[in-house]
Formats: structure tokens, C-alpha cells, sequence
């Protein structure tokens, strides 16, 4: 079976004489979890828009279960499930009849097949009411239920916890994991809380201008970012004997190299016997919201 759900290669989108997209390659494997990350105008809306059929790409390929998005649409989106921005329901109507009409759109959907997926999304106890009395998490949930209606086997969900409580962006975590090791679904996820892409994606992709400038596990990505935090003293003279060996960032009375398990003993033994003072060695793991404006320059995310 292949475990390639989503493949992307030389994405490229062109607005007038400016090139928007520059060239995206990367790829979603079944049953993981995948971050979608940018800052304002680094094009990810513009990206996830090509991805699910909204707008055209200027070049370049998207194919979804094997199907090429250009040449065989229809196929290509039987095959996806989207949420992008806020779910499209109906407030008078309950969740139940908005989850028909939408049934209607789609071939081969059958009761049992809406019934099955209430269940899945645990909305079973309310689906008869009206979409008006639903929380916010409730209507999340209803979304998700009606872009699974077609059992796809890749997801899109844009911004699926903009609003809610953080116990309501737990459940949903829990929610979309399940999603992906239960059912093998491949989700993409775009959100502006860092901390959450990094509690729950797998793999993560961080967009700048237009292009890819990283995409790795989110373990891999910080774990390359590790650092050691000294605090020497005297300082000036630490820092030249570590500059033989690595970079050395000078941060108020620390100084921070590079982070390298077997070298470090070797560094403090130096440090030592040339007479510098160690009171304190720190190994520093950033999170990803650091990783993510030392890569992006600061800018904000969307």
C-alpha cells in the first residue's frame, strides 16, 4: 500500500507579475499528522486554497491517492476532506439535517454512513438539536464530521481550534489524533498556536515568502536547534576558549554554543584547566515557537 497520500512537487502560483508560491515540494504520509506553517503573507492560505481545488496553480502538481488534481479532479477530491477558515453550516437547521443536505452533494452516502460518522465524532447526543445551541467546539466537531462524510483519506483543517477554550483545544488535539492513528487519515493542519502544532503534528513545515525553508519531524527540527547555556566566569576568557571549538553567542553574563553531547565534556575539562570558573552548563532544547522566528526573522504568523 502506498503510504503517500498527498504529493505536492513545484507548486508554483502567479498573481499579475508577482510569483506568490515559489516551488513547493513536500508530502503526506498516511496516518501522521502534518504542521502547515507561515508567517502573514508567506502564502499558506494561498497554498491550502490550490490544495483543495479553490483556486488554480500556475504550476506545477498536486496529486491526492494518485490522482492529479489538474487531470482528474473529481477523483483527486473524493479523496480529501477539507475545513478551510470556519465550517459552513446552517444554524436552523439541526446538525443531523445539515449533514444530510451536504450527504446530497456527495455520491454513494448513505444514513448508516451519517449515523456512523456522529458517532465517530461523538455528537450523538445532540445531533437533532439545532446548530444555533452548539458551542464552538460542537460546531468544529459537526465540520469535521461533514468533510469525513466522503471517508477520505486526507484531511485539511484550517485553523480547527481558532476559538476555543483550552479545554476545548485539548479535546480537539485528542480529536485529530485519533483521526490520524485510529483511521490512518493524513491531516494537515495550519494554526497559529505554536505550542499546539508542536504537541500535535508529527512533521512540520514552516513557510517564508512563498517558499519551504524547513520541513522535518518536529523532534528533528529541535533537537538541530539544541544548545549548551554557560555561565563562566571570567567571561571574556571562556568565550575565547570555546571559540576554538564552536560558535559562541554572548547573552547578557551567559554565553551559548552549539550543543554536542561528547564534546561538551571535553569543553568544560578545557575550560577548567586554563582556569575558568564553571557555575553553571545548561543544555537549552528550544520549542518550536523559538525555532520558528529564529528561522522566520520574527515576523508574525498566521
Amino acid at each position: 500500500m502506498n503510504d503517500i497520500t498527498l504529493s505536492v512537487k513545484n507548486l508554483r502560483k502567479t498573481i499579475g507579475r508577482k510569483e506568490i508560491i515559489k516551488g513547493l515540494n513536500f508530502e503526506l504520509r498516511r496516518g501522521e499528522v502534518f504542521g502547515f506553517l507561515g508567517p502573514n503573507g508567506a502564502g499558506k492560505t494561498t497554498t491550502i486554497r490550490m490544495l483543495t481545488g479553490l483556486i488554480k496553480p500556475t504550476k506545477g502538481t498536486i496529486s491526492i491517492c494518485g490522482y492529479d488534481v489538474r487531470k482528474d479532479f473529481t477523483n483527486a477530491m473524493q479523496h480529501l476532506g477539507c475545513i478551510v477558515e470556519n465550517p459552513e453550516l446552517y444554524p436552523f437547521l439541526s446538525g443531523w439535517n445539515n449533514l444530510l443536505h451536504f450527504a446530497n452533494m456527495l455520491q454513494n452516502v448513505t444514513e448508516k454512513d451519517i449515523k456512523e460518522t456522529v458517532d465517530f465524532v461523538g455528537l450523538d447526543k445532540r445531533i437533532h438539536d439545532k446548530v444555533k445551541t452548539y458551542s464552538l467546539g460542537m460546531r468544529q466537531r459537526l465540520g469535521i464530521a461533514q468533510a469525513l462524510l466522503n471517508r477520505p483519506q486526507v484531511l485539511i483543517l484550517d485553523e480547527p481550534t481558532n476559538g476555543l477554550d483550552p479545554a476545548g483545544i485539548r479535546e480537539m488535539r485528542e480529536f485529530i489524533r485519533n483521526l490520524a492513528e485510529s483511521e490512518g487519515l493524513s491531516v494537515l493542519v495550519s494554526s497559529h498556536l505554536l505550542s499546539e502544532i508542536q504537541l500535535l503534528c508529527d512533521r512540520v513545515a514552516i513557510m517564508k515568502n512563498g517558499e519551504i525553508i524547513q520541513v522535518d519531524s518536529v523532534e528533528n527540527l529541535l533537537t538541530k536547534q539544541e544548545r549548551i547555556v554557560w555561565r563562566v566566569s571570567p567571561l571574556s576568557t571562556g568565550k575565547q576558549i570555546l571559540e576554538r571549538y564552536t560558535d559562541v553567542i554572548v547573552d547578557g553574563e551567559t554565553l551559548i554554543t552549539s550543543y554536542h553531547e561528547k564534546k561538551a565534556a571535553e569543553w568544560s575539562k578545557t575550560l577548567i584547566e586554563e582556569g575558568v570558573s564553571i557555575f553553571e552548563m545548561n543544555r537549552k532544547v528550544l520549542v518550536l515557537e523559538e525555532l520558528f522566528l529564529q528561522l522566520t526573522g520574527g515576523e508574525s504568523h498566521d
